[in-house]
């Protein structure tokens, strides 16, 4: 089984409780499982959120909207992952990140292509950020339970366990990886959703498409950044990259 696995939670320390901040009445959290319910390889979508106090609001969002829930470690993301996907029997996971609401389907289709196809362990598009093409905010991994677990339990690293999947890549661990990249470089844009000025970029670009009656791939939200200058401003004010701390602990 494929799962998309992605991790929320209310607690951050640059923009709490972003997660569930409202767009026109809908929360972006909804936004998103909206946009990867669209994936054609996909079996399931899961929210894995922290089993603390304040992510009981997460919860009580997944059952009003009928999405699968699993609670586990607040910084201990990587034993959120394993132990959320072992008990769902998840075969190919799909890391996904809640701050990035605008995540395209199509990516994840094309990065699950291209984990089967070349056979690997591990496969993304934004990862290593320093040789990333895609734009921060439409980032998608793709790994097997076998690697995950692996990394469960070798990766001894607190810091590296926060951020998941830093034992795959970052290392010499014998995993065999693989990076999408696109021949037009739009790593300059950043459609995650860190800062307060983030959530006033994706409002909008989500208002753009709403009224152009368009679903929003990359390409199209590329064009309403770059079809208004105010808010291709603030889209740039935050280098690409930033978000890896905040990744870890979602």
């Amino acid at each position: 089984m494929i799962a998309a696995i992605i991790q929320a939670r209310m607690g951050s320390r640059r923009f709490p409780g972003k997660i569930l901040k409202k767009v026109d009445g809908m929360p972006l959290l909804k936004i998103q499982c909206e946009r990867v319910k669209k994936s054609r390889v996909l079996n399931k979508i899961i929210v894995a959120t922290s089993d603390l106090l304040q992510d009981d609001v997460v919860k009580s969002f997944c059952l009003e909207n009928e999405i699968e829930c699993f609670r586990g470690e607040e910084n201990d993301v990587l034993s959120r992952y394993y132990h959320c996907a072992k008990s769902n029997d998840v075969d190919v996971i799909v890391r996904l990140t809640a701050d990035c609401p605008l995540v395209d389907p199509e990516i994840i289709d094309e990065v699950v292509s291209m984990y089967l196809e070349k056979r690997v362990d591990y496969a993304a598009n934004t990862v290593p950020v320093e040789s990333s093409t895609f734009p921060e905010g439409c980032d998608v991994e793709v790994f097997s339970f076998e690697a995950l677990e692996r990394a469960y339990q070798n990766c001894r690293d607190p810091h590296d366990r926060e951020h998941v999947t830093f034992f795959f890549w970052k290392y010499e661990n014998g995993f065999k990886t693989v990076q999408l990249s696109r021949k037009q470089d739009l790593s300059g844009y950043r459609f995650t959703v860190d800062y307060p000025d983030d959530f006033e970029v994706v409002a909008f670009v989500l208002r753009e498409l709403e009224r152009r009656n368009i679903f929003g791939s990359l390409k199209e939200i590329v064009d309403i950044i770059e079809d208004n200058q105010q808010i291709k401003k603030k889209n740039s004010r935050f280098y690409s990259g930033i978000g890896w701390e905040r990744k870890g602990g979602g």
